[in-house]
C-alpha cells in the first residue's frame, strides 16, 4: 500500500550518520544523495522494495518531529530491535517511553526519536508459540 516514507531534516549530514547506521543495520544499503528540482538535498534508502528519505524543507521552514506520528522498522529478532536502539543512541537519538523489550505477549519494541525529533519505532513480532 505504501511508496515511501520521507521525513524532514534541517541537517542531511547528521541525518546520514544517523540512518546510515540504523538502517545499516536492517540490512538497509547507506543513504544516497539527491537534490530535488527545488534544489533542496535529499538522502534517499533503498531496501527490497522499502523506499525511506529525508529532504531538507522545501518550504523553506524548519523540519519538525510530527506530533503523534511514528514509522516504523521491521526488525528479525529481539536482539536486533536492541541493537538499533542502542545505535540510534550513540547516533544522536534519543531513547523515549520504557526501554526497548515486550509489550504484552508478542510485540518487542523500542522507541527513539532520530536528531531532527522524529519518532522510530524498531519492532519485533515474536512467533505464536513464543506467548508467555
Amino acid at each position: 500500500m505504501l511508496h515511501h516514507t520521507m521525513l524532514g531534516t534541517n541537517d542531511i549530514e547528521r541525518s546520514r550518520r544517523f540512518y546510515d547506521a540504523v538502517l545499516g543495520l536492517l540490512g538497509c544499503p547507506a543513504g544516497i544523495d539527491h537534490t530535488a528540482p527545488s534544489g533542496h538535498r535529499r538522502l534517499m534508502y533503498r531496501h527490497d522494495r522499502d523506499f525511506f528519505a529525508l529532504s531538507e524543507p522545501i518550504d523553506g521552514q524548519p523540519a519538525t518531529g510530527a506530533n503523534g506520528g511514528t514509522v516504523g522498522f521491521t526488525c528479525t529478532s529481539t536482539g536486533q530491535v536492541d541493537r538499533f536502539h542502542d545505535l540510534a543512541v550513540a547516533n544522536g537519538g534519543t531513547s523515549i517511553e520504557d526501554p526497548p523489550g515486550l509489550r504484552g505477549d508478542r510485540t518487542y519494541l523500542a522507541y527513539v526519536r532520530d536528531p531532527d525529533g522524529n519518532k522510530l519505532c524498531a519492532i519485533h513480532w515474536l512467533p505464536a508459540e513464543a506467548r508467555s
